[in-house]
C-alpha cells in the first residue's frame, strides 16, 4: 500500500476539495474493526451504560473506546493526512456513521465546519474510512467538487428524525445534485474531504450495514473561537501552539476517567456546536451522571 498521497492525489484535493479512495488497511483488517464495533454493540445493550452506545458512537468515540483511538491512529491513515495538512496533526472528534439496512436515515447537504467553532480554516479535513461497502444504493457519500473554494454558507436547521447530523442541519442554498460525485469506497479505503466541503448522503436500500468511521483531523495552528476550551488528541508530531487541552487515548472502555472526562469534552462543545439553535440539540443535551466532573 502506499505510505502516503502522490502528487496527483494532493492536486485533485486541493482542486477539487476531496480525495479517494486510498487504501489504508485490507478488507481483512477492515472487517475485523467492524466485528470489534459490533461486539461492543452487544457487550453494552441499551442500560448498561450512563447514555446508548450510538451516543459514544457519534460523539468523541476515541475519548472512551481504544479500539476508536486506535483507528485514529492507523499509520497509513496518518500518512495520508500528513500528506495534505502536514506532519502535527490532532484529532479532534472520532466518529461512526452506521446506516442500518433498509432504513431511511440520512445525511442532508451541509459543510463540516459549520458549527465547530474553528472558522474556515483550511488546516481541517475528515477522513472517512469504509467499514462495509459504501455504494449509492448503501447511502455513500457524495460530494459537490470545487465547492470548498466557498465560504461557509448559510445553514437552516431541520432537527429532522431520518437526518444523521447533530441538528439535521441542511445549506440553506440549491445544491445542484447532478454535479455530485458518489463516493464509493470498499471496506478498508479511505476519503478525505475538506472541511468547507459541500457534501451528503442518502438512504441505505441494501441488504447490509453502512458502517463508516469519520475522524476529524486539525493542526496545532486551528483555535476554537466559539467556545472557551476545547480538547483534541495528539497523534503525530508535536503541538507547539498549544490552542487545545490535549487528552490521551483511553486504556480501557468507558473507564470512570475516560468517561468523566468525555462528559467535560462534551459540555465544552456544545456551546459551539449547540450555538445559535432553536431547540435542543440531542447529541450535546444534559451531560450523563456517571463519572460527572462538579
Amino acid at each position: 500500500m502506499p505510505a502516503s498521497l502522490s502528487s496527483s492525489q494532493m492536486a485533485s484535493y486541493r482542486r477539487e476539495g476531496f480525495v479517494f479512495p486510498v487504501d489504508v488497511m485490507s478488507p481483512g483488517e477492515a472487517g475485523t474493526l467492524r466485528s470489534g464495533v459490533e461486539n461492543l454493540e452487544q457487550t453494552y445493550p441499551d442500560g448498561s451504560l450512563p447514555q446508548p452506545i450510538s451516543q459514544y458512537f457519534r460523539v468523541g468515540a476515541h475519548v472512551v473506546i481504544p479500539l476508536m483511538a486506535e483507528m485514529a491512529r492507523t499509520p497509513a491513515v496518518l500518512d495520508a493526512v500528513e500528506s495534505i495538512l502536514g506532519p502535527d496533526l490532532l484529532v479532534w472528534s472520532c466518529e461512526l456513521f452506521i446506516k442500518e439496512p433498509h432504513t431511511s436515515k440520512i445525511v442532508s447537504w451541509h459543510q463540516d465546519l459549520t458549527y465547530w467553532g474553528m472558522g474556515e480554516t483550511d488546516d481541517q479535513l475528515t477522513a472517512w474510512i469504509a467499514l462495509s461497502p459504501a455504494t449509492p444504493q448503501s447511502g455513500c457519500m457524495k460530494f459537490v467538487a470545487g465547492s470548498h473554494n466557498n465560504r461557509i454558507v448559510e445553514h437552516r436547521d431541520t432537527f429532522h428524525e431520518d437526518n444523521l447530523l447533530s441538528r439535521g442541519q441542511e445549506i440553506a442554498v440549491d445544491v445542484d445534485e447532478s454535479t455530485a460525485k458518489n463516493i464509493v469506497l470498499e471496506p478498508g479505503q479511505m476519503s478525505l474531504h475538506h472541511g468547507r466541503m459541500f457534501h451528503a448522503s442518502g438512504p441505505n436500500s441494501s441488504d447490509d450495514r453502512r458502517i463508516g468511521c469519520a475522524i476529524r483531523y486539525v493542526t496545532p495552528r486551528v483555535k476554537q473561537l466559539v467556545a472557551e476550551r476545547d480538547y483534541a488528541m495528539l497523534v503525530r508530531g508535536c503541538d507547539r501552539e498549544r490552542n487545545w487541552i490535549n487528552v490521551a487515548a483511553p486504556s480501557e472502555p468507558f473507564g470512570d476517567g475516560a468517561m468523566a472526562l468525555y462528559n467535560r469534552i462534551r459540555r465544552d462543545q456544545s456551546v459551539a456546536l449547540a450555538q445559535g439553535a432553536t431547540q435542543q440539540v440531542g447529541l450535546y443535551a444534559d451531560t450523563a451522571t456517571r463519572g460527572n466532573l462538579s
